[in-house]
């Protein structure tokens, strides 16, 4: 199979990696989409090293373990987590099939992203208003997903530091209730001390979308915490309840149950996925792509690759 490593300078090399053998328990997918996002260019260079950082994916299950029993080889499966680990398991906001009936402001900086309005999208599932969102030429995009009829707000970055930090005072004013929860979508450029001005110092809770960053000049009474979507296949990365309770239950049984509810919100037509461009080349195109990305080219767009594509790769077929 084809492996995408991405170097510090954003090169990208392709190489030939062997097929994966499941495991017992383990789902081995090929892949005929992959999607790029802001971390695939940031963390080969916050590690200085080249890696495969993606896993955002759409495809068909090749070969399953032993004890896989709800799927099959030909599945068609896809993995988006983050949004969902980052409101439920990290924030423990209402879920969407238990909405909240109590006005509960959430930051949402980055709305624009595809995580971040995933984010907003569950959120309005789950009820959760107003919605303080942050964003930028996307901003059309934005409104077209937020409740304006219950409070919810997009605020615009690009007018400075100064002018958004009063735009975002206003609108906790305006909500008339301290804002105990955020979710930045860019962790970067200000973002989070942006956040950090209004988020309650005593109560308040932020989950920032990019991991390995220091963040201690962050107020130490903020919670702080970072959504892993790995962590729905990690059994050894306990959640809070699982931590204070010692349930048996926690991010893989969240995962499990995620997983399925996004599939039936697309199939019922009531989720959606985000608006995508598909860059030519397959894996070829994944550096100019993520040069894109770190430029600020993108706004409420993906970026995805057909595999096919990719020099050297045998076209996918269905039979």
């Amino acid at each position: 199979m084809k492996e995408a490593l991405v170097h510090p300078d954003l090169k990208v090399e392709i190489v030939d990696s062997p097929i994966p053998v499941p495991k017992d328990d383990e789902v081995v997918t090929k892949v005929v989409v992959s999607g790029s996002n802001p971390k695939d260019w940031k963390r080969p260079i916050m590690a200085n090293q080249k890696m495969n950082s993606g896993d955002d994916i759409a495809g068909v299950v090749h070969q399953v373990g032993r004890n896989v029993y709800e799927f099959k080889p030909g599945d068609r499966v896809a993995a988006a987590m983050t949004a969902a680990m980052a409101l439920y398991q990290r924030l423990n906001l209402p879920l969407p099939w238990h909405p909240t009936t109590t006005p509960t402001p959430l930051i949402v900086y980055g709305a624009a992203s595809a995580i971040g309005a995933y984010a907003v999208k569950l959120a309005q599932l789950s009820n959760i208003h107003p919605l303080i969102c942050v964003a930028g030429r996307g901003i059309p995009f934005v409104e077209g997903l937020i409740s304006k009829d219950k409070g919810d707000i997009v605020l615009d970055y690009r007018e400075g530091d100064e002018k958004l930090s009063q735009n975002l005072k206003s609108a906790v004013d305006k909500a008339g209730l301290k804002v105990e929860y955020a979710f930045d979508a860019v962790s970067e450029d200000g973002s989070y001390q942006n956040i950090c001005k209004v988020l309650d110092h005593q109560s308040g809770q932020i989950v920032l979308a990019l991991p390995g960053k220091d963040y201690s000049a962050m107020p130490s009474t903020i919670k702080r915490s970072t959504p892993i979507p790995g962590a729905v296949h990690a059994s050894a990365d306990q959640n809070q309840f699982q931590k204070e309770t010692g349930s048996k239950t926690g991010n893989t049984d969240f995962g499990f149950v995620m997983l399925r509810f996004f599939g039936r919100g697309l199939q019922q037509g009531w989720f959606s996925g985000h608006p995508q461009e598909v860059v030519p080349g397959g894996l070829g195109g994944i550096s100019s792509a993520l040069k894109n990305l770190k430029d600020g080219k993108a706004s409420a767009v993906k970026y995805v690759f057909r595999l096919e594509e990719t020099e050297g790769v045998e076209r996918y077929r269905t039979n």
